[in-house]
């Protein structure tokens, strides 16, 4: 049932760290799945605030997608939205052709905060590479199914699971889950997708004998159960999909095509996409450290 473990590793975004499971050097992909930073839990005080802000920054060929269990985040990007996220709500930007935008910690600036979410990024599949950019946000049980059964509270964020679907616009199929585990809670992850894991944000739980404990993420073999039991109270999130086909990575851009990486490069560099419509007196330069040659990630 399980066909790899990944570990988180410590990755600095400057004013704190966090801890990245994808991509991952022999799994770059869970289905749409491209990228996923675990932050916190971290206790941010007011004075550290405004060095943990990330300062406006492009993206192509994605869709980013914040969620939080504790703190508050303001958002703004280039097509007009300023937006704050709090915990059980979904921020859901689709990069297409190009955004850029900002990620600030206005609210810890005011007497500190307690920060602790995930942010993932989601492939577009073909022929939605360079569709226009859009800006989505998600809260309430309309848009985002909650549910009791047992000691297990789960929350659809994206996708479609267990005959639910989400209100966030997906363009491909996959599925996005928050579980909140009570200790003996027994779950199982959704069917009916080629590739699924689980990544333990908070606690410990137990697969098929062996126990996972937080910043793990587990891969299950495709067409097998996939199943797990929390062993104390338990934060975890599952996630899934369609495998896209080789995509290529460069910093904040993904692509299938290294020609657009280069295109979205130079972009950048001459000043040829908007910062944020609220947010324009910074920005980040592009990388200039010399690279390796980007890897296909499928």
């Amino acid at each position: 049932m399980i066909e790899m473990v990944i570990p988180q590793r410590r990755r600095s975004l400057g004013g704190f760290e966090v801890g990245r499971v994808l991509p991952f050097a022999r799994r770059r992909m869970v289905g749409p799945f491209v990228f996923f930073d675990h932050m916190g839990p971290l206790d941010l005080a007011a004075a550290d605030a405004r060095h943990a802000d990330v300062r406006p920054h492009p993206h192509i060929g994605l869709s980013t997608v914040t969620y939080l269990f504790a703190g508050e985040i303001m958002h703004r990007d280039s097509v007009g939205s300023e937006q704050p996220i709090r915990p059980a709500e979904i921020n859901w930007m689709t990069a297409g052709r190009g955004i850029t935008h900002s990620e600030r910690f206005e609210h810890a600036r005011i007497a500190g905060d307690h920060l602790h979410g995930i942010q993932a990024w989601v492939a577009l599949p073909d022929g939605q590479e360079e569709i226009a950019p859009s800006f989505h946000h998600h809260q309430g049980l309309d848009d985002l199914p909650a549910w009791q059964e047992g000691k297990a509270t789960t929350r659809l964020l994206a996708g479609t699971a267990f005959g639910l679907r989400a209100a966030v616009p997906t363009l491909s199929p996959l599925f996005y889950l928050h579980w909140q585990l009570e200790a003996g809670a027994k779950v199982a992850l959704p069917e009916g997708h080629t590739d699924r894991a689980v990544h333990v944000a908070q606690g410990q739980v137990e697969i098929e004998g062996q126990r996972f404990g937080a910043g793990e993420m587990i891969l299950f073999s495709s067409g097998a159960p996939a199943e797990l039991t929390a062993l104390e109270p338990t934060t975890a999130m599952a996630l899934g999909g369609e495998p896209l086909g080789e995509r290529f990575l460069f910093w904040n851009f993904v692509s299938s095509s290294q020609d657009r990486l280069e295109q979205a490069k130079a972009d950048w560099q001459a000043g040829r996409m908007i910062l944020p419509v609220h947010d324009r007196d910074e920005f980040i330069p592009l990388p200039e450290a010399p690279r390796p040659t980007p890897e296909p990630m499928s």
